[in-house]
């Protein structure tokens, strides 16, 4: 029998954070609440063996692979669709939407190991895991892609 209820808290803990970084990844709240949903459906089929190993890094892997491979197929349906056009608008959270400028004018790999390492708390053993990429990468793009951020959200430099 599957501990439904230390599942249950571990949803309840962790699947709002997801979806906001998912969201600040994507721009769009349905698919991230999509692929959060996928990654515990599947988590919770594997829950025996994951509730004793790294739940955290096993849903954040299976909900960013899925936001992107679902991200890439949304795209390119939207430019079929709208002629290569974007949507004009799209109802995000006033800090999303900043985040996700901010985030928009770093390199993508960048931007990518600030979301899962900052707003998902993860490790940079396990952002390396995720995205693939060796650990010295990860701390270059983590160092870079703060200095960057920082630029970009106070242009001005001033500090309070």
């Amino acid at each position: 029998m599957r501990d439904a209820a230390g599942f249950d808290e571990f949803y309840a803990a962790r699947a709002p954070s997801l979806v906001r970084t998912i969201l600040a990844r994507t721009g769009d709240r349905t698919r991230a609440e999509d692929c959060v949903q996928e990654a515990f459906v599947r988590a919770w089929r594997r829950w025996r063996r994951l509730e004793h190993d790294d739940p955290v890094g096993w849903v954040t892997t299976v909900a960013w692979r899925l936001a992107v491979k679902d991200w890439h197929r949304g795209r390119r349906e939207t430019e079929a669709w709208s002629g290569g056009r974007a949507p004009s608008s799209i109802d995000l959270p006033g800090e999303v939407v900043e985040l996700r400028d901010a985030l928009s004018r770093l390199p993508r790999a960048q931007a990518d190991v600030l979301l899962l390492h900052y707003l998902e708390d993860l490790p940079v053993r396990r952002v390396a895991d995720v995205l693939g990429m060796p650990e010295g990468t990860v701390k270059s793009h983590l160092s870079r892609g703060r200095a960057a951020l920082a630029q970009s959200l106070d242009p001005g430099g001033a500090r309070p």
